[in-house]
């Protein structure tokens, strides 16, 4: 589905019963709303939970913020904007306040978030991310993968989502190379846009550190972060537990920056608990 919100087109898919208690899932740098596993949705739905994900801006099939005229700079925005996107569509969902979850870039646009409409937040879960952009600097080996060229064609793609997973991925699991090969070409099909992530980047690395408007919340929180992530260090989930007032830090030894599978039921549990609580 599609939604007009805080000024551009959102793609959006709702999952679970009306009634259900609402989660706004927010994807990462680059990801595309598909990066959500259905499975572990499914998990949540099963908790009681009614779950919207959604393309951000410049990824998918939301607006992709691409100049007209190719010497023209990109429009620029942070991830404040972003933060006021995720608001718009909660909107436009009829959703006055919500659970709202968050992996990555996404945990800093739903710290963003809970920091600009507090009211709007019922409970925040941040995962493996971080309250500003010197704060769980990633390792150089994680950067240079992150910077990289990006791929031409499809096949490209897949293989540097393969070996992005080799480098950043969760030593400590089996690393399900069938799923990146089937998500990978998926989110090519859906929408290839190297620059969108780039501009994304650039929000990241424009906007202010939050832990002072951390600092203030008053919202129940949980801090989901892998022991071995090395594209944001343990440093980013502990310091944003520590600005929360109260919130819950939950680590795991021999995850990375990203989701395994053998950990979906663990988090989703804790995302329940909170919910319940929020």
């Amino acid at each position: 589905m599609r939604a007009t919100a805080n000024g551009i087109e959102i793609c959006y898919e709702v999952f679970g019963e009306p009634g259900g208690r609402p989660v706004v899932l927010i994807m990462g740098l680059g990801a595309q709303m598909i990066s959500w596993p259905e499975e572990f949705i499914g998990l949540l739905v099963e908790s009681g939970h009614r779950v919207v994900r959604f393309d951000n801006r410049d990824v998918g099939l939301s607006t992709h913020f691409t100049p007209a005229d190719g010497d023209a700079p990109a429009p620029s925005y942070l991830l404040d904007d972003m933060a006021d996107d995720t608001a718009g569509l909660m909107d436009v969902l009829g959703w006055e306040s919500a659970h709202v979850v968050g992996a990555s870039m996404g945990g800093m646009i739903a710290q963003a978030l809970a920091i600009r409409h507090p009211a709007r937040v019922r409970t925040l879960t941040s995962i493996m991310s971080t309250p500003g952009p010197r704060v769980g600097r990633a390792t150089e080996e994680a950067m240079a993968a992150l910077t990289a060229p990006a791929p031409q064609d499809r096949d490209g793609a897949i293989a540097r989502a393969i070996e992005n997973a080799r480098v950043i991925g969760s030593p400590g699991y089996e690393m399900e190379v069938e799923r990146i090969t089937r998500l990978a070409g998926e989110a090519y099909d859906r929408a290839f846009d190297p620059a969108g992530t780039a501009r994304q980047f650039i929000a990241i690395r424009r906007s202010a550190d939050r832990t002072e408007g951390l600092r203030g919340l008053s919202v129940p929180a949980l801090v989901i972060h892998g022991e071995d992530d090395p594209l944001v260090t343990l440093e980013g989930g502990t310091a944003t537990a520590d600005a929360i007032p109260g919130a819950k830090l939950l680590t795991f030894p021999g995850m990375g920056h990203d989701l395994p599978r053998p950990l979906w039921p663990v988090m989703a549990e804790a995302i329940a608990e909170l919910t319940s609580r929020g």
